[in-house]
């Protein structure tokens, strides 16, 4: 049977998945695989040294004392080293989630930049203790001194240096806002590329959700509560046409399911769908992430223009800056089909529906927080014009209605927080910038 027409990451297997973004979120693994290779690459380079008057003229040429003493040096700074690392790390997960929303620290978690520098460190580390462990007396009296593998332990002190610098520089980097924002909404636009293709891109351009009864079936989630993070469609349509049936999801990606609570309803059928196979091919996670979900994209910059502009913080240039992200993830999907939600097989026959995030949907979670959250906010208020006025005028006109309801609503949040009429007249003006490009009179 020829696979139905959905995105890439809709058809991702979604146990695979899971251990992708847990590898990939996880600040162990990358560590883990360069202490693997030091332990290999310290076997490697004694044997090597075990082999007389290979590349003799790299080792290191000093005595038992003196390389024991290298060798030590190295371990404990090294230890430093790693130890200063995770110090930094913790320092930025902590400014980030009180200065930001703690949803970024999914952001810091998945950095490669300080998972390499930990591995580097760790790398180095072990290596040396394990050729420390190789500086000793044979049982012939001699004194076997791995030349070689020492002169590689000091190379890899340089690196760790050099690797010092750049995770100080990169961390230092990492933490400015602008990068912070812009990390989010680049993985926005790739959630939205998959779900919200261009032209018709993987939606079938004809199906339409049939008219649905009664389900024959529902499938429960057994376990504890867990968010819907991804959903393997193709999957879903494969068993769906094995069974003769439609098989329907109740949430959202990116809901909470409670435990207990109906995630499927099967409709039609001969016989009973196994529970097991169907609920093999969702994911539920702890929290929410932008793999087949990104809207949870829109909330985290959302969410950190709501923090710039809490009286914490009164950064209302912080929040412009999130809403001009969210002002080009609004564009880039502006004139795209909506998707469907609606998945056939190759016979044409729909096997699989469900809930999808609509042009509506995004276009009031990206406005109607910030619209409250800043309406004290001149620059707010600008920029808000700014973005809803140009999306107006790219948009078709059976997506306006949502633009323009957030347009009356933001004329009357400017006409309520700004009585003076000069005062109230400088808000409504569309400003890209937020305060500071006024158009000439």
């Amino acid at each position: 049977m020829r696979l139905p027409l959905v995105s890439r990451r809709e058809s991702q297997n979604t146990e695979l998945a899971g251990v992708r973004e847990k590898l990939r979120t996880g600040f162990w693994f990358v560590p883990s695989v360069f202490v693997a290779g030091a332990v290999v690459l310290s076997l490697l380079t004694v044997r090597v040294d075990r082999a007389d008057g290979i590349l003799g003229w790299l080792a290191f040429t000093g005595g038992p004392t003196s390389a024991q003493q290298l060798l030590t040096t190295i371990a404990t700074s090294m230890m430093t080293f790693t130890g200063l690392v995770f110090t930094i790390t913790i320092v930025a997960l902590q400014l980030a989630s009180s200065q930001f929303s703690p949803r970024v620290l999914r952001t810091f978690l998945r950095d490669r930049g300080s998972q390499v520098a930990l591995g580097v460190f760790t790398a180095t580390f072990v290596y040396s203790l394990m050729v420390l462990v190789q500086v000793r007396t044979i049982a012939t009296g001699t004194v076997f001194v791995p030349g070689i593998s020492i002169t590689v332990a000091f190379v890899l002190l340089m690196a760790s240096l050099g690797t010092f610098v750049f995770y100080v520089n990169h961390i230092a980097q990492s933490i400015r806002v602008v990068n912070i924002i812009e990390s989010v909404a680049a993985e926005t636009r790739a959630s939205l590329d998959e779900i919200f293709p261009a032209g018709t891109g993987s939606f079938p351009p004809t199906a339409d959700p049939p008219a649905l009864g009664a389900p024959t079936q529902v499938i429960c989630w057994p376990r504890f509560g867990g968010v819907v993070a991804g959903l393997d469609v193709a999957g879903l349509v494969r068993l769906a046409h094995d069974h003769d049936c439609l098989i329907e999801l109740l949430p959202h990606v990116g809901d909470f399911v409670a435990g207990g609570a109906t995630l499927f309803a099967v409709h039609g059928g001969g016989g009973q769908v196994s529970e097991a196979q169907v609920l093999r091919q969702i994911a539920i996670a702890k929290e929410r992430s932008m793999r087949q979900d990104p809207g949870y994209g829109f909330r985290q910059l959302v969410d950190i223009a709501e923090k710039a502009l809490s009286p914490a913080l009164n950064d209302p240039t912080t929040a412009v800056q999130a809403i001009d992200r969210l002002h080009d993830l609004l564009r880039r999907v502006a004139c795209c089909p909506q998707p469907s939600g609606v998945y056939c097989d190759d016979a044409g026959t729909v096997r699989v529906i469900r809930p999808v995030m609509t042009w509506p949907g995004l276009v009031t979670l990206a406005f109607e927080e910030i619209r409250e959250y800043g309406g004290t906010s001149v620059q707010v208020h600008r920029r808000l014009h700014a973005c809803l006025e140009d999306l107006l005028e790219i948009v078709p006109p059976d997506r306006q209605e949502p633009l323009q309801r957030q347009l009356r609503l933001q004329h009357r949040s400017t006409a309520r927080y700004f009585r003076d009429p000069e005062e109230r007249a400088l808000a409504q003006e569309r400003d890209d910038s937020g305060l500071g490009n006024e158009e000439p009179d």
